[in-house]
């Protein structure tokens, strides 16, 4: 990924109160496609207007820039499953259940997001559904995202 490009499309969004939560690049050369998924920082749902307005704001400065191919195709959406990478997305969430893949700590499961440690930021409580609390480092967790849930 273009570290450029990023920041461009992290800052456009930061100014109409968008996070970026992933970048990607797919397509073909002739036709290149940059997918844009994001999240509304109040915690409510992102909507169609919220995709259009994001949409807008990102085209206005990638639109005869360097920085993609001028018949460049932009894909914005919700984030769906969204995932969990840095532990300000932990913090965020706290309270919410997440689906995790920590090969050393059990493989794939869900549980709560208990609390991420301020003594130790890259660590963070979780509790699965059954058995105890398990405290596992950031690094240690391969991939997670949030789970839908009812309870």
């Amino acid at each position: 990924m273009n570290a450029e490009l990023e920041h461009v499309v992290t800052s456009e969004l930061d100014a109409v109160d968008f996070d970026l939560v992933e970048l990607r690049q797919g397509g073909t050369r002739a036709r290149p496609v940059l997918e844009v998924r994001i999240d509304r920082r109040d915690g409510q749902k992102v909507t169609v207007d919220d995709c259009a307005r994001a949409s807008r704001a990102l085209e206005a400065r990638l639109d005869g820039g360097a920085l993609v191919s001028e018949r460049y195709v932009l894909q914005v959406s919700s984030p769906g499953e969204r995932p969990l990478r840095t532990p300000a997305d932990w913090r965020r969430f706290a309270g919410r259940w997440v689906s995790v893949l920590a090969p050393e700590h059990g493989g794939r499961f869900e549980a709560r997001i208990v609390e991420v440690d301020d003594a130790a930021p890259n660590v963070v409580t979780l509790q699965p559904e059954r058995g105890d609390q398990q405290r596992i480092p950031l690094a240690a967790i391969t991939e997670a995202r949030l789970a839908f849930r009812i309870s």
